[in-house]
């Protein structure tokens, strides 16, 4: 992850935390269909502005939105590196199965 933490690990639980939440996963899909601007998405959601900026903020921390402010309005997209690196992440957990050799207590 592109996330500046201590380790890579804390940046893949910073990612996972952020989406743990159901309005930042539906946030996400709403922006697959490209840049919104934060006034849109109020209306979309029909929630409070400053609800969903707890929210976008949330997901931009975990670096998964990418934000570009124009006049006095903040448009947001998806950053498709980090989508990019927790698909990596997730990938690795896929690793081989290998033979198991006992060691240590449980032999």
């Amino acid at each position: 992850m592109r996330v500046k933490t201590a380790t890579p690990i804390a940046a893949i639980a910073k990612v996972f935390q952020a989406l743990s939440d159901e309005t930042r996963l539906l946030i996400l899909e709403q922006l697959k269909e490209g840049e919104q601007c934060v006034c849109d998405l109020t209306s979309t959601f029909k929630t409070g502005q400053s609800r969903l900026s707890f929210h976008l903020r949330v997901l931009k921390d975990a670096g998964l939105v990418l934000d570009r402010p124009e006049g006095r309005w903040v448009y947001y997209s998806l950053n498709p590196d980090a989508l990019e690196d927790l698909q990596e992440a997730v990938n690795a957990f896929k690793s081989p199965p290998h033979k198991a050799t006992k060691k240590g207590c449980c032999l």
